[in-house]
Formats: structure tokens, sequence, C-alpha cells
């Protein structure tokens, strides 16, 4: 029989998730406070709710900021890249896991050790060979290096979980004739939805968010993201804050929508991702 918590430790319990569960959305609700604020009463009163609500810091925001084709470039970035990393990763995640050969775990090494790396330590370099094969101030020349920059992770994620799929599986298809490929997309693929989901969960945010490499590699005003844009608002010598608020919560609706649609996905996907991970 299961042992019944006590009173004091269920209030124990849930005096420190509703602790928790306010450091996580006060940050949220102040951000959205003081987005209705002018930079003025936001310097006076920090913490406080608007004496006068400002409406127009949201369309003003969004034009000044230009954040309509910001907004559609950060779709293509995010949707492109994650589709091509999820797709690459557990084509690779099959080959290493189910496809033996001699060269395998020198293959599968040299695509993992780039979870070492952070993107400040290959900025350079990447910028390099972006500019000598043309790639500078193109979408490709930004979707590359996040599907690069993704697929090392998302390669061990997949690799890790296909390999607790029984091989039987795939030697009875090879018996009844089936190919690498009709297995892949037979079997493994849809075996392999809850590694996929954390993946693309994993690269969503990290795309949406991403700053520094679409600010380094294009110039073009049209091509940069919407955290580039949102960075207007701040100057060296001062700040719009109320804008730059607007712009923040306008940068942070997608990833709320996404989370509110997804959320059971997002939950089931992290956990078995994790477990059988």
């Amino acid at each position: 029989m299961k042992r019944e918590t006590s009173l004091p430790a269920r209030v124990l319990l849930y005096s420190v998730l509703l602790i928790f569960t306010f450091m996580t959305l006060y940050p949220v609700f102040w951000l959205i406070m003081s987005s209705f604020k002018t930079t003025q009463e936001f310097q006076v009163n920090r913490l406080g709710l608007p004496r006068r609500w400002i409406l127009t810091n949201y369309p003003l925001a969004w034009k000044i900021g230009g954040f309509g084709h910001l907004f559609i470039n950060s779709i293509i970035y995010t949707v492109g890249s994650t589709l091509a990393v999820v797709l690459l990763s557990l084509s690779a995640g099959f080959a290493f896991a189910k496809i033996k050969s001699r060269a395998t775990p020198f293959l599968h090494g040299s695509f993992v050790i780039g979870i070492l790396l952070s993107a400040e330590a290959v900025l350079i370099p990447l910028f390099l060979m972006a500019n000598a094969a043309g790639l500078t101030d193109t979408r490709i020349g930004i979707l590359l290096p996040y599907i690069g920059m993704g697929m090392p992770k998302g390669i061990y994620l997949c690799t890790e979980y296909i390999k607790s799929i029984p091989d039987s599986l795939v030697e009875s298809a090879r018996i009844d004739g089936a190919s690498y490929p009709r297995i892949f997309a037979s079997i493994i693929a849809p075996m392999a939805k809850p590694v996929a989901t954390t993946l693309a969960i994993l690269n969503v945010t990290g795309v949406w968010n991403e700053f520094m490499l679409v600010n380094v590699l294009t110039s073009k005003a049209s091509l940069k993201s919407l955290p580039v844009g949102i960075l207007k608002f701040s100057g060296a010598l001062s700040s719009d804050y109320g804008k730059q608020f607007a712009a923040l919560a306008v940068g942070m609706l997608p990833m709320l929508i996404f989370y509110a649609i997804f959320r059971n996905q997002i939950t089931k996907g992290v956990s078995a991702g994790a477990v059988k991970g």
C-alpha cells in the first residue's frame, strides 16, 4: 500500500512549488508590465504597475524595429534548420547505431566531438570560410552554420536512442528484402519520434534566440533575425526601455505559443528522450 504524505510535508512541498512557480512567472510578468511604461516612468518606478498604460509601445516597436521581415527571417531560419537537423541526425544516428563498419567509431567520434565546440570558438574561422565561399549575406550562409552547430548533439542523442531499438527488427526487414532507406522510413523514424521531438525542441529554442552568428555572418538588414532587431532599442548612451521591453515581449511570444500548443509533446519528448538516450 502507498504511504500517504503527511499534512506538514504536503504544505512544505506545495510551498516550495509555489515559490519556484513565482520565480519563473514573475520575470515574464515584469517584462510585459514594463513594456507598457515610458522610459522616464521605468527609471522612476521599476517594479510597480504603470501609472499610465502606453499601448503604442508595441506598434511603434514593430515599425521602428522592422519586425515584419525580421519575424519571417527568424521563422525561416528556425524551421529550416530544425527540419534539416532532425532529418540528418536521425539518418546519421541510424547508420552509426545499426550499420556497422570499421569507420563507424571514427566517424561517430568526429561528429560528436563537435559538442565540445562553442559558437564563440569557431566564429572567426566560420566567418572566413563563409566569406571565401561567397556565402556571407545569404540565407544559406546562415542556415548551414545553424545546421552544423545542431548536428553534433543531434547525432549523439539519435545514435544512443536508436541503439535501444532491437536489432532483430532491422535484421528481419533486411531478410524480407527491405533496403536501408525503407527500413529507416518505415521502422526507425516512427519509433524515434520521442528523440526527434526532444531534438526539435532544443533546436527551435536555440535558433530562435540566437544572436551572434546571424549578426556576424550578414550585414544586410533584410537578412537579420528578430534578436538582432531588438538591439536597435538599446544604445551605448541611452535606451528606450518601453519599446525595448515591448520588442522583447514580441520576441518571447512565439516561444510561449510554441510551448502552449506543444506542451504535452514537449513533456513526453523530453522525458522519453532523456530516459532512452
